[in-house]
Parts: structure tokens; C-alpha cells; sequence
């Protein structure tokens, strides 16, 4: 959501500026500033105290949030605060104030509502540019999807529910920024700063990597489609605590509707071989990263439409359907700790999400009301596969034994995720 040319040229500006011009800068700009260097320390590797990294990330957000404030970003919303808030949101949560970051992403969404960032810019921004255009699409579409899914994991009500945005209309185009090229001459590299600049992105890093933009479009346009799917059917129906479907035949259309969106997806994006993404890592982490994400979400949205009930319409839970989706999104996370360890160290939401799924599995196979009395250590008879009973089982020892390093940053919440599934593992009759 952020063109990365126009905030490289932005940052090298700032820092080769002299103090007096620094004093004069875009407080909403500086604010962003602040962010990324807030998360870039909560993924980085560090020798030192642990507790020392946390202390800097959360000075770095603070300054953030107080750069909001010399903004006026509550009565002038800008686009760079908007995107700011967003990174914010996603901070909290990787610091372990999911609930924070709600409350926040409450004021994001009306700012973002009061920018208009929601309505369809080729309606309604004639005098705007193609590449504005572009960069509200895709500011929208990250609040409205960090706003769709914190609702999922939550159980709470989405606001990110009006907009007239096409996903279609953010097309392939490159961002051509013209204040970049204005500001620097060219659209080619970072502008030649007045003096020695130590702050220099070329002298913080001597081979820093292109700045060309990276071609994301396809992995945003599928999440949005994802994202619009899951907020009608899953967001406000358990908004009102109703069930997802009104009988049989609406569950099975919806799962087809599902499998339908998730087929057209890109198979670099929708791939569930883990040697392909075993390779992806390898060669292209940012695209493995997304495949991993979109998965995420996408089977743990079909686990609960396969967990949906409703007594008055016919509809049961979809024991089988609801552990193989349950593996399948777990799985994701399961790689994402094998083969990018960092990040599965830090995205709160990821971790969660697998809690919530290997909780799930063990519900599932402590409940399932088909299985007969087996003996001691037994898979129980049902007319599901014993292997998937096992695999399932698996999958939730794993998880057990991945949340001894998962939110070390959090005792009390690694302490009580562990607990509570160590408690839902041992009801497992076999």
C-alpha cells in the first residue's frame, strides 16, 4: 500500500535536509517514518535482550503516534496517515495488544471513510491522478482487509461494510509518481542529497535492493475478493450472533462459491505443495509470504462455514469437511514457522489464527458424535478415516510444541494459549 519509490525519494529528502527544513516537515509523513522503523526492529534479529528489542519498537511507535498528533490527524486525515495507522494497528497486534489495536482501527476506518478512500476515485476524483488512483485502491484495500479479518479472529463486527470500489479497477498499470520524478529529475534511483547524508539509504545499506515497483497487484486484487466474500458471509451474520447459512442447500452453495474464488486464484498463490513453497521461500520470500497468508485466511474462513450449525434450517457441522480445512490452514503456519522462522515469530495474527485452528481440531475430535467406545489409545470408529483422526491429532501436538517458543515476548499470553489447548488436547478420549 505504500509506493515504495515515492517514500525512498521522501526519506532521503528528509534526512539530507538541514535541520531548519526538518523542523517544517510533513508531520504525517514522519509518522510512517516512525512506524516501519517500528516493525522493521520487531522483526529484526538481535544478540541483545529481547526485552531491549520491545523497548525500542515501542519507542519508535510512540514517536509515531505522537507525529499523528502534531498532524492534526484526527481532523486532517492524509494519506500517509492513513497508512501509518494501518502499520500501527498491525504493530499493536504483533505486541500483543489485539485489543489496542481494535479500538484503533475503529478511528482508522472513520478516517479513512472521511477521505472517502472508499468511494470509486474514477467517480469520484476526477481531478486525480492515475497514480493517486492507483494508491487509494490499494490504501483502501488494506484497511478494509486488516479490518475484515482482525473481525474474524475477534468474533466482533466489521465497519469496513461501505464502498463502492471496484476490485477490477485496480489494474496492472505502473505507479508513475509524478512528484517523485518532479522532486528528483528522474524516476530512476533515490535523489543526490546537498551533503553527505549518514542517514543515506546507500550508505545504511551499500547494495540496497531495487526500487523498481514489485508487481503485488495480483495477490491484492485476490485478497480484496477474499476479503469482500468473507465480511458478507461470515463478518455480519456472526455480527448478530446468526447462523452463516439458512439450510443445507445455502451452505453447499456458499462452499462452492468458496472453492469457486479460491480456483481462480493464481497457483503461485494457491498452491498447497510444500516443496513448491519450500522453493518459493528460498527464491522468493515475498511471494511465499503471500501464498502463505492467502491460505491462511482462506481455510480458516472454510473451517467455519464447515463448522456452521443451524438446528432450525438443517444444518450440521461438517466434521470432516472442518478438519481437513482446519489442516490445511494450520499447515500454512506450519511452514511459515519451517521455513521463515522470523516472521512466524512475530505475526500475531498468524499465530493466532493456527491457536484458534488446533483448538478447533481438538474440539472436533473430542466431540465427534459418531465415534463408538474404543479401546485405551484408539483412534475412535467413525466413518471418517482413522488416518485424518491421527493426522488432526498431530497437528495439534505440533502446534503445542511450537507455542513453547511462540510469544516468548508475551508470557502471560503464551502461558495461557498453552494452558488452554494443553486442557482441549487431554479431552481427546484416545
Amino acid at each position: 500500500m505504500i509506493n515504495r519509490r515515492k517514500f525512498y525519494a521522501e526519506y532521503e529528502r528528509f534526512w539530507s535536509s538541514p535541520p531548519i527544513e526538518k523542523d517544517t516537515a510533513d508531520a504525517a509523513m514522519l509518522a510512517l517514518h516512525f512506524v516501519i522503523y517500528a516493525m522493521g526492529t520487531q522483526f529484526m534479529q538481535v544478540a541483545s535482550d529481547p526485552q531491549e528489542k520491545e523497548q525500542v519498537a515501542e519507542f519508535y511507535v510512540s514517536a509515531a503516534h505522537h507525529s499523528l498528533r502534531i498532524s492534526s490527524y484526527l481532523s486532517r486525515p492524509s494519506l500517509p496517515a492513513i497508512q501509518a495507522m494501518v502499520l500501527i494497528c498491525y504493530f499493536l497486534m504483533n505486541d500483543n495488544h489485539a485489543s489496542d489495536a481494535w479500538a484503533f482501527g475503529g478511528v482508522l476506518m472513520r478516517q479513512a471513510y472521511a477521505m472517502g478512500l472508499n468511494r470509486d476515485p474514477d467517480r469520484f476524483g476526477q481531478r486525480t491522478s492515475k497514480s493517486e488512483k492507483q494508491q487509494r485502491r490499494k490504501v483502501w484495500q488494506a484497511v478494509m482487509f486488516q479490518d475484515t479479518f482482525l473481525t474474524v479472529l475477534l468474533k466482533l463486527p466489521p465497519t469496513g461494510t461501505f464502498s463502492d470500489m471496484a476490485v477490477d479497477s485496480l489494474t496492472d498499470e505502473p505507479d508513475e509518481d509524478s512528484a517523485y520524478n518532479n522532486s528528483t529529475g528522474t524516476g530512476t534511483g533515490p535523489p543526490t542529497p546537498a551533503y553527505s547524508n549518514p542517514m543515506s539509504i546507500n550508505h545504511i545499506a551499500p547494495s540496497p535492493r531495487p526500487v523498481e515497483p514489485i508487481p503485488d497487484y495480483e495477490y491484492i486484487r485476490s485478497m480484496w475478493r477474499l476479503a469482500n466474500l468473507v465480511q458478507a458471509t461470515i463478518c455480519r451474520p456472526r455480527a448478530l450472533n446468526h447462523p452463516l447459512t439458512a439450510n443445507a442447500r445455502e451452505k453447499a452453495n456458499m462452499l462452492a462459491t468458496y472453492r469457486t474464488l479460491y480456483s481462480s486464484f493464481p497457483s503461485s498463490l494457491n498452491t498447497t505443495d510444500r516443496d513448491t513453497v519450500a522453493r518459493l521461500a528460498a527464491s522468493d520470500p515475498r511471494r511465499a509470504r503471500q501464498n502463505l497468508f492467502l491460505r491462511s485466511n482462506y481455510w480458516h474462513c472454510l473451517m467455519i462455514l464447515q463448522m456452521d450449525e443451524n438446528d432450525a434450517g438443517g444444518v450440521r457441522c461438517d466434521v470432516k469437511g472442518a478438519l481437513e480445512a482446519a489442516r490445511l490452514a494450520i499447515e500454512a503456519f506450519f511452514e511459515l514457522w519451517d521455513f521463515l522462522r522470523v516472521d512466524a515469530g512475530v505475526w500475531w495474527v498468524f499465530q493466532h489464527r493456527a491457536f484458534e485452528e488446533a483448538l478447533t481440531i481438538s474440539k472436533l475430535l473430542a466431540a465427534d458424535r459418531q465415534q463408538q467406545p474404543v479401546s485405551p489409545g484408539q483412534p475412535p470408529k467413525s466413518m471418517m478415516p482413522e488416518t485424518l483422526f491421527v493426522a488432526a491429532k498431530m497437528d495439534v501436538r505440533k502446534m503445542l510444541d511450537i507455542l513453547e517458543h511462540v510469544g516468548s515476548g508475551a508470557p502471560e499470553m503464551q502461558k495461557t494459549r498453552t494452558d488452554v489447548l494443553r486442557t482441549a488436547f487431554e479431552e481427546i478420549p484416545w
